[in-house]
């Protein structure tokens, strides 16, 4: 099948609507993605738009932003560029920025309407990942690798092209006369798809070429789709919600299966901290070993406390420290805060400070560490409001993710 034809029926699978996004970086991979879907678009008579992240990290960003911009100008898809400007702090850069990047284009696509975004990879990114996460001793999730439809931040992100090999992009664009752009760090032996890239090229005389991994990767996934059904009816007999805390029932899920009990809590550990991925197995495990014993303990910006027959997971407040959105804005990846006016507003998180300025506290029935948790109304280090703890003055907290979405995603990537 060819690369066009293969972006066709992915899209068909996917059903997306009229309009689609793409993210398009320069590299060969997301400019064939581009050219591939203009032509989907024009035969479909869909609108198609580009978007482009200069993270500003190489001075050649700008140059290569430019000149996606003029192509997409050539093939009639309206293009925009968001920017990055790298906070200070510590961590994996690349990593930071990949957040970003995922950050910028959803904002960009809510902003237009665009339910939809497709993205470049490939079936070698696919191979190379399976590699990466066998490396981190993953299990069934991780070396199901990226999937081809994966829901976050409130977009589709699609991956039409994961049955195509790279070099069948550059054919694309070499047979059309357009150029691509060389990021650097692809040829960077410190970053670990690079040296899995290498270790790909070595591992071909034993039969472990990318193909073969994909579709290594296609069967952990069917195997990955049965654990998340199991997982799902756990959580619908076991869960329950309170004020953007979930109990879990301990009897029943200590008589669960390890690796359902893994999966579901880290579900629900991702969730609360709005985290990308789940925590690492042994931390995981331990966490649930403690649990069993009747301990509580802290895991990925989460608190878990156990009593009364309930593991309850909330949110860390020290993990919001710093945390700010204006009123009506998305705060913490959960809560959305309305009120009658905004001004010098801001909402931050409660704290055991908010939480002492409200004595009468206890009256709510709720547990302090979730009140501090909670999303509170600041003017400056003045408390305005606690929609969690108080009715008065016209100020609401609403969950942005429902409990049936969160059972729901149980069952997605």
């Amino acid at each position: 099948m060819t690369p066009g034809a293969t972006l066709r029926a992915a899209l068909a699978r996917a059903g997306p609507p009229g309009r689609l996004g793409v993210a398009v970086s320069g590299g060969g991979d997301s400019l064939a993605l581009l050219v591939l879907a203009a032509d989907w678009a024009h035969a479909q008579g869909a609108e198609l738009a580009a978007v482009s992240v200069d993270h500003g990290l190489r001075a050649e960003s700008a140059q290569e932003v430019a000149a996606v911009a003029r192509l997409c100008a050539q093939l009639g898809v309206a293009h925009e560029v968001v920017r990055w400007q790298a906070p200070p702090g510590r961590g994996n850069l690349q990593h930071r920025a990949r957040r970003a990047r995922q950050y910028l284009i959803a904002e960009w696509a809510r902003g237009r309407g665009i339910g939809h975004v497709a993205l470049g990879h490939t079936l070698d990114d696919q191979a190379e990942t399976v590699l990466m996460r066998l490396a981190r001793g993953s299990g069934v999730d991780g070396l199901s690798a990226m999937a081809p439809r994966r829901r976050a931040r409130g977009i589709d992100w699609l991956r039409p092209l994961l049955g195509v090999r790279r070099a069948a992009l550059r054919e694309v664009l070499q047979a059309r006369g357009i150029g691509w752009a060389e990021d650097p760090s692809n040829a960077d032996a410190r970053f670990a798809r690079v040296r899995a890239r290498r270790a790909l090229e070595a591992l071909a005389p034993l039969g472990i070429d990318a193909p073969g991994l994909a579709q290594t990767a296609g069967r952990l996934d069917s195997a990955r789709r049965a654990l998340a059904v199991t997982a799902e009816a756990a959580a619908r007999r076991l869960l329950r919600f309170e004020a953007g805390d979930v109990l879990i029932a301990c009897e029943g899920l200590m008589a669960l299966p390890q690796e359902t009990r893994l999966r579901l809590v880290g579900h629900v550990l991702c969730r609360i901290a709005s985290a990308e991925y789940r925590p690492r197995h042994a931390k995981l495990a331990a966490l649930l070993a403690g649990g069993a014993a009747g301990r509580g303990g802290t895991l990925h910006g989460c608190r878990i406390t156990v009593a009364d027959g309930d593991m309850r997971i909330t949110r860390e407040w020290r993990a919001l420290r710093g945390v700010t959105a204006a009123p009506g804005a998305l705060w913490d990846g959960r809560w959305r805060v309305s009120g009658p006016e905004s001004g010098d507003l801001h909402v931050a998180a409660l704290g055991p400070g908010g939480l002492s300025a409200r004595p009468g506290w206890r009256n709510a029935g709720l547990p302090a560490p979730t009140l501090e948790a909670s999303p509170a109304v600041w003017r400056g280090d003045i408390l305005v409001a606690a929609p969690l703890l108080e009715a008065e003055g016209g100020w609401q907290a609403r969950l942005e993710d429902s409990p049936e979405a969160m059972i729901a995603a149980l069952l997605s990537r």
